[in-house]
């Protein structure tokens, strides 16, 4: 893409001594192609690979560029958050003129910041956009509202919502005025600050109104509320009272989340497929009393949750079978459960699988998993785990022919240190001959584990050519990271490898909802 942006910079630099030149071919003068020549349908498909901010550099290379610059068809997603890569307004003015003169009929998705959340901007959207679909209204950072009282119109064919919560700022005011308009969300995301808050005790507030939200979305169908510092599972119950269409519904990170409101869920949610529990505060009595045979879920997310044993083999025993588990820092799960879960067919279906930092789950157990069922997993995560190291990943490698998504190794500064060295350059060879579908994989083992020969750039090609789909190659900052990211470069794929201080491979991409799921 970084050279695509490039080429088209230049163009406007060489259009002059392209016009100039004519080509004479048996005496007869023929005009060279010249940029003027390409048909502007051809331009505006090249133009939408740029982003917003670079469309607005080529709109200045000549009048004729301006006007496809600025056609309405390229600005049909629209972020307006600065600090998220988006556009910033400096004039509220201007913003308005543009809603109806630029963005129109065409605009889809648009992100606003708390200084864009005026009255008179959301009746422009209203009333120019009817066929606006997806909206993120960002209050994270704001000290305080606009006044809403005079806000009567607002986007109602919209299939998402996005709400960024602030600490403080309450938004019943402005809800209230909006409640109306809801009535066709499908997907909802509300997020609160959990990433932003102290471990010091402050006050908590309930800063929006959940039971008078689930009164007017009747159709949700996702649900996603990342990190709020107030749900609890009374608002889970209130949801749950009109919300019956509910397929997805992730809590991460909801600390104050116990399960208590579960066994509703269940029952009055039947088409519930996907339950995202990562880092809450479910306990083993509130789950153990759940029908979960009852259900339908396929996807379910437990990392970081300090579910007991007994509760693990509970529950997960009872569910229908499994598309997408998630047990990462569970260090409860055993052999056994694992033995269990393969022999009542429970992982016949089973596509991704997270067992990172399970200390109870041995090498030898997650083996046989891998011989039996590694030909159907398309994700599979096993970081923390000292005790697998080269030999392991050699013997398994080959079971994984469809795996896309890879993560292995021990990260740097882990209190189970490997002691003994790991020879990359095989790993990578086995992942090269077995995985042709790789897109993502990270390798977490540190500079002082890792070793590598001088032909280990012969391994790197291997990989790289082999695995045409490969996307993301995340290693630790060291010598062999920087080997392998200048062999990239050098084959001018310059985003693919990337380093662990400030990335980490996931499997959620492979969540059924995970579009649906995506924010900020």
């Amino acid at each position: 893409m970084d050279t695509f942006r490039a080429t088209i910079y230049d163009v406007a630099q060489d259009a002059s001594h392209i016009a100039s030149a004519n080509t004479f071919h048996d005496g007869y003068v023929i005009p060279s192609l010249t940029i003027h020549k390409i048909p502007e349908k051809l331009l505006l498909h090249a133009f939408s690979f740029l982003r917003l901010q670079d469309l607005a550099t080529v709109a200045q290379v000549c009048k004729k560029w301006r006007i496809l610059a600025y056609d309405s068809r390229l600005w049909t997603s629209v972020s307006l958050r600065p600090e998220y890569g988006g556009l910033h307004v400096n004039q509220l003015e201007t913003f308005m003129a543009l809603i109806g003169m630029r963005f129109g009929t065409t605009l889809k998705y648009v992100e606003l910041p708390c200084e864009l959340i005026t009255s008179p901007i959301l009746h422009e959207l209203a009333n120019k956009c009817p066929n606006m679909k997806y909206m993120t209204l960002d209050f994270a950072s704001a000290m305080q509202l606009h006044d809403f009282n005079d806000l009567n119109a607002f986007p109602c064919n919209l299939r998402s919502l996005c709400i960024c919560l602030s600490e403080v700022i309450f938004l019943e005011g402005f809800m209230r005025r909006i409640y109306s308009c809801l009535s066709s969300l499908e997907v909802l995301h509300l997020i609160g600050t959990f990433e932003m808050s102290t471990e010091a005790e402050e006050d908590i507030y309930e800063v929006i109104n959940i039971g008078k939200i689930k009164a007017h979305t009747p159709n949700l169908r996702v649900v996603n509320m990342y990190g709020i510092t107030f749900i609890d599972d009374t608002h889970i119950e209130l949801l749950t009272s009109n919300c019956i269409h509910i397929e997805c519904l992730a809590l991460n990170f909801c600390l104050r989340v116990k399960g208590a409101s579960f066994k509703t869920l269940v029952q009055r949610c039947k088409k519930l497929k996907s339950l995202l529990l990562q880092h809450t505060g479910i306990d083993d009595q509130n789950m153990m009393a759940v029908p979960w045979e009852t259900s339908v879920i396929s996807e379910l997310d437990l990392t970081s949750t300090e579910l007991s044993t007994e509760c693990l083999e509970n529950i997960l025993l009872r569910m229908p079978g499994f598309s997408f588990l998630g047990l990462g820092h569970c260090e409860f799960f055993t052999d056994r459960i694992l033995d269990l879960l393969v022999q009542t067919g429970k992982f016949n279906k089973l596509r991704a699988l997270d067992i990172s930092y399970t200390h109870a789950l041995t090498e030898n157990a997650i083996f046989q998993f891998l011989q039996s069922h590694g030909h159907h997993l398309h994700g599979l995560m096993i970081c923390g785990k000292p005790k697998l190291t080269e030999n392991f990943w050699l013997n398994v490698i080959h079971f994984l022919v469809n795996i896309r998504i890879c993560s292995l190794g021990t990260a740097m500064g882990w209190f189970l240190k490997i002691q003994s060295k790991v020879h990359i350059d095989q790993v990578i060879e086995g992942f090269a001959q077995h995985c042709a579908r790789l897109e993502r994989i990270e390798i977490q083992w540190d500079p002082d584990t890792i070793r590598y020969s001088d032909k280990s750039n012969k391994f790197v090609d291997r990989i790289r050519l082999r695995c045409p789909n490969l996307k993301s190659f995340t290693l630790s900052d060291g010598e062999y990271y920087e080997m392998v990211k200048s062999n990239f470069e050098r084959a001018d794929r310059l985003r693919v490898v990337r380093t662990t201080t400030n990335y980490n491979t996931s499997i959620v991409s492979l969540l059924a909802y995970y579009k649906d799921l995506l924010f900020n």
